[in-house]
């Protein structure tokens, strides 16, 4: 697998406010809401020094994204974080992971911001995506 770069990293919380007040009002970070997706408490930037994305995702978002519900499932361990890896090719990286043994959270898809991302955790719950995000290819 050719990992191009972290796409992308976000705390996952059960409690949004609290978290986007620790980062937001204490750590002085520039999170904002997306606008591709309204009524969303995830909260983000793409202006972090050393990060190409950094988010702070609702645990309840998350269930919503990667199983369309909005309670994570007692068959998957809770994650605290997700990291997302750049590729090229992400069916074939989605590919590779299950020929190794890792069960997929959910197969290669293009997501409602036009990212194409699988899913899987690893052994503690770490939510990991292999992911191609077109607008950081752009320029």
């Amino acid at each position: 697998m050719d990992i191009r770069f972290v796409a992308g990293f976000a705390v996952i919380t059960t409690d949004p406010a609290h978290d986007k007040g620790l980062f937001v009002e204490t750590l002085g970070l520039p999170l904002r809401p997306p606008v591709s997706v309204p009524d969303s408490e995830y909260v983000y930037s793409e202006d972090v020094a050393g990060a190409r994305h950094f988010g702070v995702w609702p645990l309840n978002e998350a269930a919503q994204t990667c199983f369309g519900r909005a309670t994570w499932p007692d068959t998957h361990p809770v994650p605290q974080a997700t990291i997302e890896f750049e590729v090229d090719d992400v069916e074939t990286a989605a590919q590779e992971l299950v020929d190794r043994g890792y069960r997929l959270v959910h197969a290669a898809r293009t997501e409602p911001w036009q990212q194409v991302v699988a899913r899987f955790q690893a052994a503690d719950g770490l939510l990991v995506g292999v992911c191609f995000t077109p607008w950081m290819h752009e320029g």
